[in-house]
């Protein structure tokens, strides 16, 4: 059973960094698409990043510039980076396969820019 867990969440003011950390067990990150989405309350769940099996990365406008995503072949997971972070950046991140039209959702990470 493909399962991705996400983590790293904290608080941070803004202009700060975070990193998010998604371990992939079940296949190889290589294998498939990881995306990862984030969700503010009152808000609709919305896309950030993904990178391809091929290793193609696409951002959300919102985040171009100043965020990451990338993997790391041998510990299986893909991380997300987060630099210059703003309050807007605020809400709870998922990575999930997004390569899947009904892909399944963890708990996610909680993610808090303010000063």
């Amino acid at each position: 059973q493909v399962q991705l867990v996400e983590s790293g969440g904290g608080s941070v003011q803004p202009g700060g960094s975070l990193r998010l950390s998604c371990a992939v067990s079940g296949t190889h990150f290589r294998l498939i698409a990881v995306g990862w989405y984030r969700q503010a309350p009152g808000n609709q769940r919305e896309f950030v990043a993904d990178i391809s099996r091929g290793g193609s990365t696409n951002y959300a406008d919102s985040v171009k510039g100043r965020f990451t995503i990338s993997g790391d072949y041998a510990k299986n997971s893909v991380y997300l980076q987060m630099n210059s972070l703003k309050p807007e950046d605020t809400a709870v991140y998922y990575c999930t396969r997004s390569d899947l039209k009904a892909p399944q959702w963890g708990q996610g990470t909680q993610v808090t820019v303010s000063s």
